[in-house]
C-alpha cells in the first residue's frame, strides 16, 4: 500500500477513566500488555485505567497509562494493518509513544521510562506551587512578549506548548499565572484559565529531571527507528539513538513545538492516525491541515480506520 500515514499520539489531558478498557475486555494482547506494564512498575493499570480514582490525575501515574493505551492502540493497528509510518509524532509525552511506534524503544521499557519521567518531574516541581494556563486567541509573538515582559519584571512563566494557531499554554508558577490571566485577556486573549496540571512542563523549572531522565534513555533506546521521528524541540525529523538522547532531556525544558512539526510536514502525507484516548490531536489539527485523521480509542474505531485507509490506499 503506497499511503503515507503519520502516526500521531496523544500527552498528557487526554487521560479518563475507561480509556483502553474496550481494548482490554476483547483483546488478549491488550491483557498481555496491561499484565506485563503492571508488573513491570508496580501500579495496578486495571484499577488505574477501569475504575474511579484520583491517581489518574497524577502525573507518575497518568504518563505511563496514556503511553500504555496509546502503545496497545497502536500494536492492534500494526498487527491488523502492518503500514510503516511516514513519520510518527508525539505532543509532549506523546513523543515517548511515537518512540514505541517505530521501534526505537519497547513498550514496557517505555511504560517505565514514562513513569520514572512523572516521577522526575513531580520531584522537580516538589515545594514550589506550579501551574500551567492555556491562552486562546491572541498570537505567537504576542503572548511571547508578554511573558518576557513579565520575566524581566521577575515572574516565572514560559509559552511552552504551540498547539494550534492562536492556542499556547504557559507554564510557571502559579501565583504568577493568576498574574498574567488580567494581562492576556487585556490583550484581547478570548480566554486564559489555568488548566488541572500538578507540573510546570517543558520550562526551566524542571532542569534538575534532565540528567537521570538521559541516563534512562541511554539504556532502554534501541538504534533501530524504521522510521523518523518528530523531534517537539525542534519540529525536525531524527532517526538515531545519539539524537533521542540529545533532544529528549532537553524536551522536558523546551517549548512543544506541535502546530509548526504538523505544519512543516503537512504536505508529505495522505494522512493522519492518532493511537489513543480523546482525539485531543484531531481537535488540534482541525484547522492545520485538510488531511483525513482517524483516532484509534477501541475496536470499533480501529476497525473503522482500517477500512477507510484501505480505501484511501486503493
Amino acid at each position: 500500500m503506497s499511503i503515507r500515514c503519520a502516526f500521531l499520539f496523544p500527552g498528557q489531558g487526554s487521560q479518563a477513566v475507561g480509556m483502553g478498557e474496550d481494548f482490554f475486555n476483547h483483546s488478549p494482547i491488550a491483557k498481555e500488555m496491561v499484565a506485563q506494564a503492571s508488573e513491570r512498575t508496580g501500579i495496578d493499570f486495571e484499577q488505574l485505567l477501569f475504575t474511579p480514582n484520583d491517581e489518574l490525575e497524577k502525573t507518575a501515574f497518568t504518563q505511563p497509562a496514556i503511553l500504555l493505551v496509546s502503545s496497545i492502540a497502536h500494536r492492534l493497528f500494526e498487527n491488523a494493518m502492518p503500514i510503516k509510518p511516514h513519520y510518527a509524532l508525539g505532543h509532549s509525552l506523546g513523543e515517548f509513544s511515537a518512540l514505541v511506534s517505530v521501534g526505537a524503544i519497547d513498550a514496557i521499557d517505555a511504560v517505565e521510562l514514562v513513569n520514572l519521567r512523572g516521577k522526575l518531574m513531580a520531584q522537580a516541581c516538589e515545594g514550589q506551587d506550579v501551574g500551567m494556563m492555556v491562552s486562546l486567541g491572541l498570537e505567537d509573538e504576542v503572548v511571547e512578549q508578554i511573558c518576557q515582559e513579565q520575566r524581566d519584571a521577575g515572574l516565572q512563566v514560559w509559552a511552552v506548548n504551540y498547539n494550534a494557531v492562536g492556542q499556547i499554554v504557559i507554564a510557571g508558577i502559579k501565583s504568577d499565572l493568576e498574574k498574567l490571566e488580567p494581562i492576556l485577556k487585556e490583550a484581547k486573549a478570548r480566554r486564559a484559565m489555568l488548566l488541572n496540571m500538578s507540573v510546570a512542563s517543558h520550562c526551566p523549572l524542571l532542569q534538575e529531571a534532565t540528567a537521570p531522565l538521559a541516563e534512562k534513555l541511554e539504556a532502554v533506546l534501541k538504534d533501530e527507528f524504521i522510521a523518523p521521528v518528530i523531534s517537539n524541540v525542534t519540529a525536525q525529523p531524527y532517526q538515531t539513538k545519539a539524537q533521542a538522547l540529545e533532544l529528549l532531556p532537553q524536551q522536558l525544558v523546551s517549548p512543544v513545538l506541535y502546530k509548526q512539526s504538523i505544519a512543516n510536514f503537512d504536505e508529505e502525507v495522505d494522512c493522519y492516525i492518532e493511537f489513543g484516548h480523546g482525539g485531543v490531536l484531531k481537535g488540534l489539527n482541525r484547522r492545520a491541515t485538510k488531511k483525513p485523521h482517524f483516532v484509534i480509542s477501541d475496536m470499533a474505531s480501529l476497525q473503522q480506520a482500517i477500512d477507510e485507509i484501505t480505501k484511501l490506499g486503493a
